[in-house]
């Protein structure tokens, strides 16, 4: 008898840490899972000063916009381009670090049309870049260029296509394990 209700009070006690851990990671959006299964969220700096924007083939996803580095960018389904508005602060830009640059003038493209490109000041002070009114972001779990495990996570997270369009693929980004915010 004493031995069940120890297990009972240690499941409880499990249950209890399992929700505020899920509570801790549900900034923006709640939690769901990138195609990486493992692995905690690395800081990656966003790029800031001049920045260039390309438009790059990425297997399984197709032609998307990358940054400076060969990093996918993404666009985020909570966001808004008309009027553009930014949702992703906190533990969300952790995650999702925005791509940023010093102004508009200062970012260069290849293969995509420059009258699309812009920047929103974000309320913590940084400038983020904009397609088609669309803030864009890296997803700190593509640890190397050209990767694209963001894609579809959470059904919120897409690649921007050099028009600021969703890309659209299955890549399994909304299935697996972890954090998705």
């Amino acid at each position: 008898m004493l031995a069940t209700t120890r297990n009972t009070r240690i499941a409880g006690y499990a249950a209890v840490g399992a929700a505020v851990f899920a509570l801790a990671l549900s900034g923006c959006g709640g939690s769901g899972g990138g195609s990486k299964s493992s692995g905690t969220a690395k800081s990656s700096a966003p790029t800031t000063s001049s920045a260039t924007l390309t438009a790059a083939k990425v297997d399984k996803v197709g032609t998307v916009v990358t940054d400076s580095k060969g990093f996918v960018l993404y666009r985020f389904d909570q966001d808004s381009a008309k009027p553009t508005k930014v949702t992703c602060y906190g533990s969300c830009a952790t995650l999702w670090p925005a791509a940023t640059a010093t102004d508009a003038k200062s970012i260069t493209v290849k293969g995509i049309d420059k009258k699309l490109v812009s920047t929103v000041k974000r309320s913590d002070g940084t400038t983020q870049i904009t397609l088609a009114g669309w803030p864009l972001y890296r997803y700190s779990k593509d640890d190397q260029p050209k990767e694209a495990y963001g894609q579809g996570v959470l059904g919120t997270w897409f690649a921007a296509t050099p028009t600021g369009a969703k890309a659209m693929s299955t890549n399994g980004g909304s299935s697996g394990s972890g954090s998705g915010y």
